[in-house]
């Protein structure tokens, strides 16, 4: 988790579909790699509108926070997420999209499908993910023209 050692802290929101997949990351695989994090809700599966917990993550986050955020299908807390300046949230399915994108994208969130998944796979995406540095280079040009 060679990231986790520059970042100060993991903020993470869900709406009520990602609710389930949120109590299961925290519970098992932040809790259990003992990573500083803040759940900034929702807190149970009672309906709720994914942008305001996709607005009150991306307010917290700056450059020693990355954020996870989930919803039904991903897409919605994604582009939700990409509406704000400083943030570059990415939507990943598999691993090697959640090691790319924090390669050459250098994303700060990541953005996850709550129905269905598999816990496997989403440990092992985030494993990839906050495993990962930017490489720089050429994708740094890139980046600052976002």
């Amino acid at each position: 988790m060679k990231l986790f050692k520059k970042i100060k802290k993991i903020y993470i929101a869900s709406d009520h579909a990602g609710y389930p997949l949120k109590k299961l990351i925290i519970k098992e695989f932040l809790s259990k790699k003992r990573i500083n994090f803040q759940d900034l809700g929702t807190n149970s599966e009672k309906s709720v509108d994914y942008p305001n917990f996709a607005k009150k993550l991306c307010k917290n986050i700056n450059k020693t926070s990355m954020g996870i955020l989930i919803c039904g299908s991903g897409i919605g807390v994604s582009i939700s997420a990409n509406r704000h300046k400083h943030i570059r949230a990415s939507l990943c399915h598999n691993v090697n999209s959640a090691r790319m994108t924090r390669k050459h994208n250098d994303s700060n969130v990541i953005c996850l499908q709550g129905r269905p998944f598999v816990k496997k796979k989403i440990f092992a995406m985030l494993d990839a993910y906050f495993d990962t540095e930017f490489e720089e280079g050429r994708h740094k040009r890139r980046v600052e023209q976002l």
